[in-house]
């Protein structure tokens, strides 16, 4: 008799779902897919459908645990496996009620990859700090850079009713997002999640 596998609700992370033993729909042809053809995605879909999870489960194939995967789809397809340097930024974790909030946040992720890939530039702006450690993951791994951004918007939607701070929050992300653009050279793969439209968020060229 074939065992009943746990639904997954709440969980949010690929590796904690596979290791757990969870029922788990098979998604990785196509994350396969879309991993192996084009540089930037951007993926728009509701909140509480699987962004988090999808994000997590690239995590994972882009740092080459391969364990994780054993039984998927994606185990016949992909051969190398290979390790790449992920900067995965979630922006759901945090209350933003001011422009220091936006960018304490934003700190936060870049002392933690700076303590990995140098921490020369640490006294300059976000924007500054992110396309230093692109570069340095870039040159010191000599693998191209995979970038995750969870909900890139949700500082943007919290700020919705408030000009003034979403107008400092566009320019702040502004600064940060452009960086994905400069820094294509270093980039092996980006993918964004939020729930709106680029053309109605003005920190996109």
């Amino acid at each position: 008799m074939e065992q009943i596998r746990k639904l997954p609700i709440g969980i949010q992370t690929f590796d904690k779902l596979r290791e757990g033993g969870f029922l788990y729909v098979d998604k990785t042809a196509m994350i396969y897919q879309i991993a192996s053809t084009s540089t930037p995605y951007f993926l728009s879909r509701p909140r509480r459908f699987g962004k988090s999870l999808l994000l997590s489960t690239f995590e994972a194939y882009f740092q080459g645990r391969k364990d994780l995967f054993q039984g998927l789809a994606i185990e016949q397809l992909e051969k190398e496996w290979e390790e790449y340097p992920v900067l995965h930024l979630d922006l759901n974790a945090r209350k933003y009620e001011t422009a220091a909030d936006l960018t304490a946040m934003l700190n936060q992720y870049l002392e933690k990859w700076e303590l990995l890939y140098g921490q020369e530039k640490k006294d300059r702006s976000p924007e500054e700090r992110f396309a230093y450690v692109i570069e340095r993951a870039c040159t010191l791994t000599g693998k191209q850079v995979v970038v995750l951004i969870d909900e890139y918007d949700k500082p943007l939607l919290q700020a919705v009713l408030d000009e003034n701070l979403l107008d400092e929050y566009r320019k702040i992300l502004k600064a940060f997002y452009g960086v994905l653009k400069s820094a294509d050279r270093y980039l092996r793969f980006v993918f964004l999640t939020g729930v709106t439209k680029f053309a109605q968020v003005s920190v996109f060229s």
